[in-house]
């Protein structure tokens, strides 16, 4: 009997949100099925219930003619059930080969560990992969994209029938990604069952034979790959047709005063780094992974330590040994990890927003907790956070809501930020919050804010920016104007040296 996978009537509800409701569908071997929807739309919460993470409140999962019903992790795993998540589940500290076996490392009668029988599964494995990684290699120590591929041997080498990806795409160079894709195609060919979440609609049509959108919860269409287009995939998850996001976007034409002045900035990533920031203007930066973006940004915010040069803040030199330095002056970084370095995850939406303006917030020795949540349910409304309540945790928000909330923070009406410095903000998140930010990214430039734009999509840099200063190993390599910007020309110049 061939190998599948269905999902039958599943219903899963939170306090004040239904996840989902009533979603059925089936995946049959050797498919790659990708699943899609805007975030909300239910897709990390139905990756949860087939990992048993969590259970659904109605439905069920048949593998194979059998009902399965997952207790933990673990069951759905010992049933050849294998999610890999954005977030690696990998010990850093342990080599390949430990976490190749993570889990199951195979020992002797007396407890011992069979070193020659691990090393031997694993090095036949990344053979099989034909894969440049050392097996003894520490995993920490490895490139995100080679973690990844530990991640797919560690299921593979547990003979999962059933693998899924979630966003596997978002950290990777486009070379890293060919790599993956051709790992993908040999699981499928073995006749492996591929869920596959991503909200990159060009590489749904590069990797996936079936389409399965959700929305709100529901299941409302599926289709395969090659009989549908960009265009109707975006009509199905956001119920509307956005057009030509871009054209739509109601821009900033008249920029005020030199708002910023980076003159020859110098770090141990980046050196000689020169260019001007107006009030009102958004200026880009394109470049490959690893020319220096984040690190030019990271250094002007004082989060790295500056080597030479200088930054000129309306004219007047200053020099910022901390974030806290630059906040005070009004530049705000909105962090290209929003997880880790822009959000306290397991604190509420109120906390998170007010957390640049607790001294303002205080009422004798407490804080006012009735301004906390004015401040927090404004962000709300104006940015149309979708949350049950102020107190959900941050954690259990879509990207896209993070995203927002990042933003509510340093847009709140305590906070004067004249200088907004967004790094990938719309990495991981649906193309209908992507039109969202975008307008809100015009927005603040229309109010005299001057604007940041780090991306590692060329068409987004090219069709927001203003002026986009494009980056190669370290140094500036050329400054395009939006209206002479092509991706052939911003690429060319993001790899020379």
């Amino acid at each position: 009997m061939a190998n599948y996978l269905e999902f039958k009537g599943i219903g899963k509800s939170y306090p004040g949100v239904q996840a989902l409701r009533d979603v059925s569908f089936r995946v049959d071997e050797g498919k790659i099925v990708a699943l899609l929807g805007e975030n909300g739309a239910g897709k990390s919460t139905l990756l949860k219930i087939l990992s048993g993470d969590t259970a659904p409140d109605e439905g069920v999962i048949i593998i194979n003619g059998q009902e399965q019903s997952f207790a933990s992790p673990y069951q759905a795993i010992v049933e050849g059930i294998s999610v890999i998540y954005q977030e690696r589940q990998l010990v850093p500290s342990m080599n390949v080969i430990e976490n190749i076996h993570s889990g199951d490392l195979p020992a002797n009668g007396l407890g011992f560990l069979k070193r020659e029988e691990t090393r031997k599964n694993a090095k036949e494995i990344i053979d099989k992969f034909g894969l440049p990684i050392d097996p003894y290699e520490l995993v920490g120590r490895l490139s995100v994209a080679y973690q990844q591929m530990v991640e797919i041997m560690k299921a593979y080498r547990r003979n999962s029938r059933i693998i899924a990806f979630d966003e596997p795409t978002a950290p990777l160079t486009d070379a890293e990604i060919a790599i993956l894709f051709r790992l993908i195609r040999q699981l499928k060919d073995e006749g492996k069952l591929i869920l596959y979440v991503s909200h990159r609609l060009a590489e749904i049509f590069r990797i996936t034979d079936e389409i399965v959108v959700l929305k709100d919860g529901r299941m409302v269409k599926t289709m395969q790959t090659v009989q549908t287009n960009e265009a109707e995939l975006i009509q199905a998850m956001v119920g509307r047709d956005i057009g030509d996001t871009y054209s739509r976007l109601s821009r900033n034409d008249k920029f005020g005063d030199v708002l910023l002045e980076v003159n020859n900035l110098t770090t141990d990533v980046v050196s000689d780094v020169s260019f001007r920031l107006h009030k009102g203007e958004i200026i880009g930066f394109a470049g490959l992974v690893g020319a220096g973006r984040t690190e030019v940004v990271r250094a002007i915010f004082g989060a790295d330590p500056v080597r030479s040069g200088e930054i000129r803040l309306d004219g007047e030199r200053v020099s910022f040994k901390t974030p806290r330095g630059a906040i005070e002056r009004g530049v705000a970084l909105c962090p290209e990890d929003r997880k880790e370095q822009g959000l306290v995850l397991f604190r509420n939406i109120t906390d998170n927003i007010c957390l640049p303006v607790l001294g303002k917030l205080k009422k004798r020795l407490f804080l006012d907790k009735k301004k906390s949540e004015d401040l927090a349910e404004d962000a709300v409304k104006r940015y149309s956070i979708r949350t049950p309540t102020l107190d959900k945790l941050v954690v259990e928000l879509s990207g896209g809501n993070q995203q927002k909330i990042i933003l509510g923070r340093w847009t709140s009406k305590l906070i004067d930020t004249r200088i907004l410095i967004l790094d990938e903000p719309t990495k991981g998140i649906d193309v209908g919050t992507k039109a969202e930010v975008y307008q809100m990214v015009c927005d603040f430039a229309k109010a005299g804010i001057g604007v940041i734009f780090i991306s590692s999509e060329l068409t987004e840099v090219i069709n927001i920016a203003d002026t986009i200063i494009v980056m190669h190993n370290g140094h500036i390599t050329g400054v395009v104007k939006r209206e002479e910007a092509t991706e052939e020309n911003v690429l060319a110049l993001a790899m020379l040296d």
